[in-house]
Protein backbone atom coordinates (compact mmCIF):
# COMPACT_ATOMS: atom_id res chain seq x y z
CA UNK A 1 0.00 0.00 0.00
CA UNK A 2 3.03 2.87 0.74
CA UNK A 3 3.98 2.28 -2.40
CA UNK A 4 0.54 3.62 -4.03
CA UNK A 5 0.38 5.92 -1.47
CA UNK A 6 3.93 7.39 -2.61
CA UNK A 7 2.75 6.98 -5.93
CA UNK A 8 -0.33 9.04 -5.18
CA UNK A 9 1.63 11.69 -3.83
CA UNK A 10 4.27 12.25 -6.08
CA UNK A 11 1.96 12.60 -8.80
CA UNK A 12 0.29 15.26 -6.73
CA UNK A 13 3.12 17.14 -5.77
CA UNK A 14 4.01 17.49 -9.40
CA UNK A 15 0.56 19.39 -9.85
CA UNK A 16 1.47 21.79 -7.35
CA UNK A 17 0.30 20.46 -3.53
CA UNK A 18 3.06 21.30 -1.71
CA UNK A 19 3.09 20.90 1.90
CA UNK A 20 -0.48 21.46 2.83
CA UNK A 21 -1.44 22.51 6.72
CA UNK A 22 -4.66 20.20 7.02
CA UNK A 23 -6.67 18.38 4.58
CA UNK A 24 -10.82 18.57 4.33
CA UNK A 25 -13.47 16.24 3.09
CA UNK A 26 -16.35 17.60 2.21
CA UNK A 27 -19.67 15.92 2.16
CA UNK A 28 -23.39 15.47 0.17
CA UNK A 29 -23.90 19.00 -0.47
CA UNK A 30 -21.37 20.80 1.04
CA UNK A 31 -18.76 21.39 -1.51
CA UNK A 32 -19.55 24.74 -2.10
CA UNK A 33 -16.76 25.61 1.07
CA UNK A 34 -14.40 25.12 -2.23
CA UNK A 35 -15.04 28.17 -3.46
CA UNK A 36 -13.93 29.70 -0.71
CA UNK A 37 -10.61 28.48 -1.44
CA UNK A 38 -8.17 30.92 -3.14
CA UNK A 39 -5.22 30.60 -5.63
CA UNK A 40 -7.10 27.28 -6.23
CA UNK A 41 -4.85 24.29 -7.92
CA UNK A 42 -7.51 21.56 -8.90
CA UNK A 43 -7.03 17.70 -10.21
CA UNK A 44 -9.90 15.57 -11.29
CA UNK A 45 -10.16 12.40 -9.47
CA UNK A 46 -9.95 10.61 -12.45
CA UNK A 47 -6.89 11.62 -13.18
CA UNK A 48 -4.96 10.58 -10.02
CA UNK A 49 -3.56 7.37 -9.97
CA UNK A 50 -5.22 4.99 -7.40
CA UNK A 51 -8.33 7.14 -6.95
CA UNK A 52 -11.63 5.97 -7.04
CA UNK A 53 -14.30 7.39 -8.32
CA UNK A 54 -17.46 9.17 -7.11
CA UNK A 55 -20.67 7.39 -8.27
CA UNK A 56 -22.98 10.17 -6.14
CA UNK A 57 -24.82 13.45 -6.92
CA UNK A 58 -23.22 15.54 -4.92
CA UNK A 59 -19.69 14.57 -4.87
CA UNK A 60 -17.85 15.89 -7.94
CA UNK A 61 -14.66 14.09 -7.54
CA UNK A 62 -12.51 17.09 -7.76
CA UNK A 63 -8.90 17.38 -5.04
CA UNK A 64 -8.24 20.93 -4.51
CA UNK A 65 -5.42 22.62 -3.39
CA UNK A 66 -5.27 26.16 -2.29
CA UNK A 67 -5.44 28.93 0.61
CA UNK A 68 -7.86 28.79 3.20
CA UNK A 69 -8.08 31.69 6.24
CA UNK A 70 -4.20 31.43 6.81
CA UNK A 71 -3.18 27.87 6.03
CA UNK A 72 -2.72 25.61 3.04
CA UNK A 73 -5.62 22.97 2.92
CA UNK A 74 -5.96 19.96 0.38
CA UNK A 75 -9.78 19.32 -0.01
CA UNK A 76 -11.66 16.49 -1.04
CA UNK A 77 -14.69 17.78 -3.25
CA UNK A 78 -16.74 14.51 -3.30
CA UNK A 79 -16.17 11.27 -0.97
CA UNK A 80 -16.49 7.62 -1.41
CA UNK A 81 -19.06 5.39 0.32
CA UNK A 82 -19.48 1.85 1.09
CA UNK A 83 -22.69 1.26 -0.91
CA UNK A 84 -21.10 2.26 -4.21
CA UNK A 85 -19.45 -1.20 -3.43
CA UNK A 86 -16.00 -0.11 -2.57
CA UNK A 87 -14.24 -1.46 0.37
CA UNK A 88 -13.66 0.40 3.16
CA UNK A 89 -9.94 0.22 3.12
CA UNK A 90 -10.58 1.91 -1.18
CA UNK A 91 -12.89 4.30 0.78
CA UNK A 92 -10.35 5.82 3.01
CA UNK A 93 -7.05 5.77 0.87
CA UNK A 94 -7.65 9.02 0.01
CA UNK A 95 -6.82 10.18 3.56
CA UNK A 96 -3.74 7.91 3.76
CA UNK A 97 -2.92 10.44 0.93
CA UNK A 98 -3.21 13.75 2.35
CA UNK A 99 -0.91 12.37 5.42
CA UNK A 100 1.89 12.12 2.83
CA UNK A 101 0.80 14.89 1.77
CA UNK A 102 1.80 16.70 4.73
CA UNK A 103 -1.67 17.79 6.39
CA UNK A 104 -1.07 18.08 10.07
CA UNK A 105 -5.15 17.14 10.89
CA UNK A 106 -8.13 16.23 9.06
CA UNK A 107 -11.53 18.20 9.09
CA UNK A 108 -14.34 16.15 7.73
CA UNK A 109 -18.23 17.12 6.73
CA UNK A 110 -21.18 14.97 6.19
CA UNK A 111 -24.93 15.42 6.25
CA UNK A 112 -26.82 13.30 8.70
CA UNK A 113 -30.17 12.45 10.10
CA UNK A 114 -31.03 13.51 13.47
CA UNK A 115 -31.95 10.93 16.04
CA UNK A 116 -32.00 12.88 19.39
CA UNK A 117 -34.83 14.31 19.33
CA UNK A 118 -33.54 17.69 20.42
CA UNK A 119 -32.22 19.08 17.49
CA UNK A 120 -33.85 20.64 14.18
CA UNK A 121 -33.14 20.23 10.91
CA UNK A 122 -30.35 22.67 9.43
CA UNK A 123 -28.65 22.22 12.98
CA UNK A 124 -25.12 21.78 13.31
CA UNK A 125 -23.64 18.63 15.52
CA UNK A 126 -19.77 18.68 16.73
CA UNK A 127 -19.00 14.87 16.31
CA UNK A 128 -17.38 14.26 19.75
CA UNK A 129 -17.82 9.88 19.05
CA UNK A 130 -19.12 7.71 16.84
CA UNK A 131 -20.33 4.49 16.44
CA UNK A 132 -18.98 2.47 13.47
CA UNK A 133 -21.28 -0.17 11.81
CA UNK A 134 -19.50 -0.14 8.45
CA UNK A 135 -16.42 -3.14 8.02
CA UNK A 136 -13.49 -1.80 9.57
CA UNK A 137 -10.46 -0.19 7.30
CA UNK A 138 -7.95 -1.17 8.59
CA UNK A 139 -8.83 -5.12 8.30
CA UNK A 140 -6.36 -6.97 6.68
CA UNK A 141 -2.32 -6.83 6.82
CA UNK A 142 -1.05 -3.91 8.62
CA UNK A 143 1.92 -2.00 7.33
CA UNK A 144 3.81 -1.42 10.69
CA UNK A 145 5.51 1.74 8.30
CA UNK A 146 2.18 3.49 8.26
CA UNK A 147 0.15 2.74 11.90
CA UNK A 148 0.03 0.09 14.37
CA UNK A 149 -1.94 -3.14 14.67
CA UNK A 150 -4.18 -2.02 17.10
CA UNK A 151 -4.59 1.75 17.26
CA UNK A 152 -6.44 3.03 19.79
CA UNK A 153 -9.70 4.98 18.92
CA UNK A 154 -10.32 6.36 22.67
CA UNK A 155 -10.03 10.08 21.67
CA UNK A 156 -11.26 9.59 17.92
CA UNK A 157 -11.85 13.09 17.77
CA UNK A 158 -9.97 16.34 18.91
CA UNK A 159 -10.75 18.34 21.97
CA UNK A 160 -8.94 21.17 21.95
CA UNK A 161 -10.40 21.46 18.38
CA UNK A 162 -14.00 20.34 19.79
CA UNK A 163 -13.48 23.16 22.36
CA UNK A 164 -12.15 25.91 19.52
CA UNK A 165 -15.18 25.10 17.77
CA UNK A 166 -17.69 25.30 20.44
CA UNK A 167 -15.90 29.48 21.14
CA UNK A 168 -16.09 30.41 17.47
CA UNK A 169 -19.56 29.19 17.23
CA UNK A 170 -20.64 31.19 20.34
CA UNK A 171 -19.12 34.26 19.39
CA UNK A 172 -20.90 34.24 15.60
CA UNK A 173 -24.03 32.99 17.57
CA UNK A 174 -24.39 29.80 15.68
CA UNK A 175 -26.93 27.28 16.80
CA UNK A 176 -24.58 23.79 17.66
CA UNK A 177 -24.82 20.30 19.56
CA UNK A 178 -22.45 17.90 20.23
CA UNK A 179 -22.90 14.07 19.77
CA UNK A 180 -21.89 10.66 18.38
CA UNK A 181 -22.41 9.74 14.68
CA UNK A 182 -23.65 6.38 13.55
CA UNK A 183 -22.44 5.01 10.33
CA UNK A 184 -24.28 2.21 8.34
CA UNK A 185 -24.07 1.09 5.33
CA UNK A 186 -26.73 2.66 3.14
CA UNK A 187 -28.12 3.34 0.61
CA UNK A 188 -31.34 3.13 2.09
CA UNK A 189 -32.69 5.53 4.67
CA UNK A 190 -33.48 4.48 7.95
CA UNK A 191 -36.68 2.65 9.39
CA UNK A 192 -38.64 3.75 12.01
CA UNK A 193 -37.56 1.11 14.65
CA UNK A 194 -33.98 1.70 12.95
CA UNK A 195 -33.71 5.19 14.59
CA UNK A 196 -35.40 4.05 17.24
CA UNK A 197 -32.85 1.29 17.94
CA UNK A 198 -29.58 4.04 16.79
CA UNK A 199 -30.91 6.28 19.60
CA UNK A 200 -31.05 3.42 21.93
CA UNK A 201 -27.44 2.27 21.36
CA UNK A 202 -26.57 6.04 22.12
CA UNK A 203 -26.55 7.85 18.84
CA UNK A 204 -27.24 11.55 18.25
CA UNK A 205 -26.89 11.60 14.56
CA UNK A 206 -26.41 8.76 11.66
CA UNK A 207 -25.33 8.82 8.24
CA UNK A 208 -23.18 6.68 5.56
CA UNK A 209 -20.07 7.58 6.12
CA UNK A 210 -16.99 9.52 7.65
CA UNK A 211 -16.20 6.91 10.04
CA UNK A 212 -13.66 5.06 7.78
CA UNK A 213 -11.89 8.24 7.40
CA UNK A 214 -11.52 9.26 10.83
CA UNK A 215 -10.08 5.39 12.06
CA UNK A 216 -7.42 5.54 8.57
CA UNK A 217 -6.65 9.05 10.12
CA UNK A 218 -6.22 8.18 13.91
CA UNK A 219 -4.57 5.16 12.85
CA UNK A 220 -1.31 7.28 11.33
CA UNK A 221 -1.85 9.61 14.15
CA UNK A 222 -3.64 12.77 12.60
CA UNK A 223 -6.09 14.40 14.68
CA UNK A 224 -9.72 14.90 13.41
CA UNK A 225 -12.32 17.04 13.60
CA UNK A 226 -15.81 16.89 12.06
CA UNK A 227 -19.36 18.18 11.65
CA UNK A 228 -22.62 16.72 11.15
CA UNK A 229 -25.27 18.86 9.08
CA UNK A 230 -28.40 17.95 10.63
CA UNK A 231 -30.84 17.24 6.92
CA UNK A 232 -33.50 15.30 7.88
CA UNK A 233 -35.14 13.63 11.08
CA UNK A 234 -35.39 9.83 12.64
CA UNK A 235 -37.43 10.84 15.91
CA UNK A 236 -41.22 9.29 16.40
CA UNK A 237 -43.27 11.52 15.40
CA UNK A 238 -40.77 14.23 13.09
CA UNK A 239 -40.06 11.54 10.13
CA UNK A 240 -40.51 12.55 6.87
CA UNK A 241 -40.39 11.27 3.67
CA UNK A 242 -36.19 11.54 2.77
CA UNK A 243 -34.78 12.11 -0.55
CA UNK A 244 -30.97 12.63 -2.12
CA UNK A 245 -32.28 15.97 -2.94
CA UNK A 246 -34.08 17.02 0.22
CA UNK A 247 -30.79 16.04 1.92
CA UNK A 248 -28.74 17.92 -0.43
CA UNK A 249 -31.14 20.96 -0.25
CA UNK A 250 -31.01 20.93 3.50
CA UNK A 251 -27.35 20.96 3.22
CA UNK A 252 -26.78 23.60 1.04
CA UNK A 253 -29.09 26.06 3.39
CA UNK A 254 -26.47 25.49 6.57
CA UNK A 255 -23.13 25.15 4.69
CA UNK A 256 -22.28 29.00 5.05
CA UNK A 257 -22.48 28.57 8.83
CA UNK A 258 -20.22 25.49 8.90
CA UNK A 259 -18.11 27.16 6.95
CA UNK A 260 -17.39 29.89 9.07
CA UNK A 261 -16.74 27.90 11.84
CA UNK A 262 -14.03 25.43 9.52
CA UNK A 263 -12.35 28.57 8.41
CA UNK A 264 -11.75 30.49 11.53
CA UNK A 265 -11.02 26.60 13.33
CA UNK A 266 -8.05 26.54 10.93
CA UNK A 267 -7.02 29.88 10.70
CA UNK A 268 -6.28 29.37 14.42
CA UNK A 269 -4.65 26.39 14.28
Amino acid sequence: MLEKINETVEFLRKKGFNKPDAGIILGTGLGGLTEKITNPVEVDYREIPNFPIPTVEGHEGKLIFGEFGSKKIVAMKGRFHFYEGYSSDIIAFPVRVLKYLGIQCLFVSNAAGGVNPEFRIGDIMIITDHIHLLPNPLIGHNDDRIGPRFPDMGEAYDKYMINKATIIAEKHGIRIHKGVYLSTSGPTFETPSEYKFFRTIGADAVGMSTTPEIIIARHMGLPCFAVSIITDLGVEGKIEYTTHESVQKEAARTEARMTTIMTELISSL
